[in-house]
């Protein structure tokens, strides 16, 4: 029997009930229940029923445990007096976890028609377990999928499980710069070895040569070996710390086009990591398709490697490869593709007349690509000094743009529908005329201005001269700065586009023709988060174009809106990314086109639930952006 007012005086104590105003909470107390659970008592065990309470302890405490696959127990989390357990079996409809007492433990128990009352009424109680809980909400549905998946060889996950400390060769190669090319390559000769590290005076790390650079850089260009080694070396020195994962390496490696890696342990120089070092790890490697792209002579080479890439990230996206994770490396092989076609455009047409900079930008700018990307890209050239050297410039970059681009479409990568492509001559500008571009939307923010800026501001320098890029990057954040009318603008397209949540909780989808019983979660929940972040971006102007970038680096600088909900955001935007990930991996596997059309009906009761959260988080900030820019009083 439930004593009221003990019962009373320990729900006002603990969240979210110390939330509820007094008559929700003398509402409530007539539910409860209360149990008594001797020590060693499973109340909840994985695979068994599904929970009908939310179980608040009252004493003692529990343990939270998955089963591993060889029967080993994973200890998930210790919970004690104030806690609760039971809410996200209880919203999934099945028990994947076992909860078993660690003490005599008395819990009061709140029936589930009584806890899906509260958290669809009560906004701060839904909003806590939100923010309490949604890392573990996120993991937990991580973890459902990969429980069902039919393939767990576990060839990536050891990318995300690995320290490179573990797999780094601790010996490490050392010469000074002052050494000749020929001591150089004659220890390289004796150890066996296919790198050296150079040291400056001071016997600090400044460089790096390997094999490669003794062919290229030597041998090809007849450069006498008497010559010191620092004229040969590569530098500055790309270092990776030792207690990262193996895939930030490999993500690394991919970018700079490197396959030796200095691995360093609290600034001093502890060990070499090496791409067969990765392919030893794995078996399989997004570094070994990163090579095989860069091994290609033609395009028609090129294309049959691209045909790799789909399956290859089907098999990361099976394995459950954290979102963040599983972007970055899309779009490291991407970008090799897009390098590689570059490549095989300079040697046809031979060097640019002056140099320039091939930008991306739209998802491909901001690290967010999936299966259904398209080409969002422009040139950046150095402003020509003469009128010859200017048609000669229009002539080149025509060429290469039309090059490239139809290269890209052998490779899988769509034309824009919006013609955002260096073969419209609008994007194929020397860097003035890209900063009037700029200049001209930010101060006359038209409809077409705003569009514009929306996909162009998001842009990235991928190839050739990036100082170029970032010369215009620079020039865009001061430009922007104190500009409240573009603002203002931009204000009004964010919150323009809403969630697809009705008044009652419900989905909001399409009521007929093909996407019948489906919404557009690109357009409906993605977008609005983009923009959102994108807006705070240019409020308090970061050089950086990726979402959850940008998050990070507008929580460090105090953005008042991404302070107080950047981590939702983020999570939020990883659970929608993996949403789409799987749907369009899914219609690949049984041979339809992949759009971002999904039925909320085939989602998991807890996925339905998270959705539902993110849906109203986006509503909340698009609420404060409206108040914050006085949209409701501006007609």
């Amino acid at each position: 029997m439930v004593v009221y007012e003990e019962a009373k005086e320990f729900l006002e104590k603990i969240p979210p009930f110390q939330f509820l105003d007094e008559e929700t909470l003398y509402g409530i107390i007539p539910h409860l229940q209360i149990e008594f659970y001797s020590k060693d008592t499973i109340i909840l065990e994985e695979g068994g029923e599904s929970s009908n309470f939310l179980y608040l302890i009252k004493k003692g405490a529990v343990k939270i445990t998955l089963q591993g696959q060889n029967d080993e127990e994973i200890l998930v989390d210790i919970r004690g007096e104030g806690e609760t357990f039971g809410l996200w079996s209880l919203l999934e409809g099945r028990q994947q976890t076992t909860v078993r007492t660690l003490e005599d433990t008395l819990c009061y128990l709140l029936p589930k028609g009584k806890v899906l009352e509260l958290l669809d009424q009560k906004g701060l109680f839904s909003e806590f377990f939100l923010k309490k809980h949604i890392s573990k909400y996120l993991d937990r549905i991580i973890k459902e999928r990969l429980r069902s998946s039919e393939i767990k060889t576990g060839l990536e996950r050891a990318l995300f499980t690995t320290r490179i400390k573990d797999i780094a060769s601790k010996e490490v190669h050392t010469v000074k710069e002052t050494v000749s090319i020929q001591e150089a390559a004659s220890l390289m000769a004796e150890k066996r070895i296919g790198s050296l590290i150079i040291l400056d005076e001071k016997e600090t790390p400044v460089g790096i040569i390997t094999d490669r650079d003794l062919r290229e850089k030597v041998v090809a260009s007849g450069r006498p070996i008497s010559r010191p080694v620092k004229e040969i070396m590569n530098a500055p020195l790309i270092t990776v710390e030792a207690d990262r994962f193996a895939y930030e390496a490999v993500t690394t490696m991919i970018k700079n086009r490197i396959h030796h890696l200095p691995v360093v342990e609290k600034g001093r120089l502890c060990g070499m990591l090496t791409n067969h070092d990765l392919l030893l790890l794995q078996g399989i490697s997004p570094l070994a398709l990163a090579q095989e792209i860069q091994n290609q002579e033609d395009i028609e080479g090129l294309s049959a490697v691209a045909r790799k890439v789909v399956p290859f990230i089907g098999l990361l996206i099976k394995e459950e490869v954290p979102i963040r994770h599983l972007l970055r490396i899309i779009t490291e092989i991407n970008d090799s593709l897009v390098r590689k076609v570059l490549d095989l455009a300079q040697k046809e047409l031979g060097p640019s007349p002056v140099p320039f900079c091939w930008i991306v930008y739209g998802s491909e700018g901001r690290h967010e690509q999936t299966f259904t990307t398209d080409q969002d890209n422009g040139i950046i050239y150095q402003d020509p000094g003469s009128e010859e050297e200017d048609r000669a410039c229009e002539e080149y970059f025509r060429k290469l743009a039309e090059f490239v681009i139809e290269a890209l479409v052998k490779c899988g990568f769509a034309r824009c529908s919006g013609n955002y492509m260096a073969t419209n001559p609008e994007w194929r500008k020397p860097l003035n005329i890209w900063k009037e571009y700029f200049k001209h939307w930010i101060n006359t923010p038209t409809p077409e201005a705003i569009l514009k800026s929306v996909i162009l501001f998001d842009f990235r320098g991928l190839y050739g001269e990036t100082r170029l890029a970032e010369e215009l990057k620079d020039f865009l954040l001061k430009e922007v700065s104190g500009k409240d009318i573009f603002l203002l603008h931009m204000a009004r397209l964010t919150v323009q586009f809403k969630p697809p949540l009705g008044f009652f909780r419900t989905f909001v989808v399409e009521k007929s023709g093909e996407h019948k019983n489906e919404l557009n979660l690109k357009h409906r929940c993605l977008a609005p988060i983009v923009n959102i972040v994108r807006l705070a971006a240019l409020e308090n102007p970061v050089p950086e174009t990726a979402t959850l970038d940008r998050i990070e680096a507008l929580k460090k600088k105090g953005h008042s809106l991404i302070k107080e909900y950047g981590d939702e955001l983020a999570e939020g935007f990883q659970f929608l990314m993996s949403i789409r990930l799987h749907h369009q991996y899914d219609q690949i596997v049984q041979g339809q086109k992949p759009d971002n059309y999904i039925n909320p009906n085939h989602l998991t009761q807890l996925e339905k639930k998270f959705f539902k959260e993110v849906c109203s988080l986006i509503n909340r900030i698009q609420d404060a952006i409206e108040n914050k820019y006085l949209l409701g009083r501006i007609a």
